[in-house]
């Protein structure tokens, strides 16, 4: 009989809600009350949008970057993916007001930042070891058989046909100083709901055939706004296309829980 491996979590989108996040992680017993690693071996990924919306993202930066350290140590792991808005806070960082080329009349990422919930505090906190490590991590991840992505978007297939190759390309274009590309990745990046309707079922297996998993499990699209009902309400991940999609963004910075999800997530 195969021995199963450590436990696997996923955290949503944060949004700057340092407080909300430790919380969570406590509950998870994930951390322990002086926010240090507690959870062994354990695997921790965030699914991405750790700024923008709320009070502290940088601090909320700070603490998985440190949790990353401590949880190595332990003989676990703690890892991120890329959100549209780490794209927006590092394109606002390098671009500032620089007017994107366009037909679609004025675009920059100074102005999206400040569109999209953009924190002065944050970019004034932003330093030069931030900006390597956000830049250096995944878009995608397989985990098992879970396909970790934040987006629940198929435009990440521009990139590439295979989870390396888009990792990579997306890399190569935020080493560069190639405007347009970064924008490209932002605007993808935005576009949502690919899993939703009669047809999500059907989109999500043909994501999972290209790229592997058996199960896409994404942010970027507060569950309220899936479901229809107020934040508050929601208490769990949003399980749907038949099974072959999990949401987990609980829309926090919209008064939604902050979820820490294991994986294989079931039903309670």
């Amino acid at each position: 009989m195969e021995e199963e491996g450590p436990p696997t979590f996923v955290v949503g989108d944060v949004h700057g809600h340092l407080d909300e996040l430790l919380a969570a992680l406590a509950e998870a017993e994930l951390v322990d009350d002086e926010a240090n690693w507690s959870g062994g071996d354990t695997h921790l990924w965030f699914l991405g949008d750790f700024v923008d919306r709320g009070p502290d993202g940088i601090g909320v930066i700070d603490l998985v970057m440190r949790l990353s350290e401590e949880a190595e140590k332990a003989g676990g792991q703690v890892q991120a993916l890329l959100g549209n808005h780490e794209i927006l806070l590092l394109g606002m960082h390098r671009f500032g007001d620089t007017e994107v080329p366009s037909d679609f009349g004025p675009r920059s990422f100074a102005r999206s930042w400040e569109m999209n919930g953009g924190q002065p505090t944050d970019q004034e906190a932003v330093t030069d070891e931030h900006i390597e490590w956000l830049t250096s991590r995944p878009a995608l991840e397989l985990v098992g058989q879970h396909l970790l992505m934040h987006s629940d978007t198929l435009e990440y297939l521009v990139w590439g046909s295979d989870i390396e190759e888009i990792n990579e390309n997306i890399q190569d274009v935020l080493d560069s100083d190639d405007l347009v590309e970064w924008w490209e990745v932002w605007r993808r990046l935005t576009t949502r709901h690919a899993f939703r309707g009669p047809n999500g079922a059907d989109v999500a297996n043909q994501l999972l055939t290209v790229l592997g998993g058996e199960q896409v499990v994404h942010g970027h699209s507060v569950i309220a706004d899936q479901l229809g009902i107020a934040p508050y309400m929601v208490d769990s991940p949003y399980e749907y296309a038949s099974g072959k999609a999990l949401g987990v963004d609980g829309g926090v910075f919209v008064g939604g829980p902050c979820l820490v999800v294991e994986l294989p997530w079931q039903q309670p």
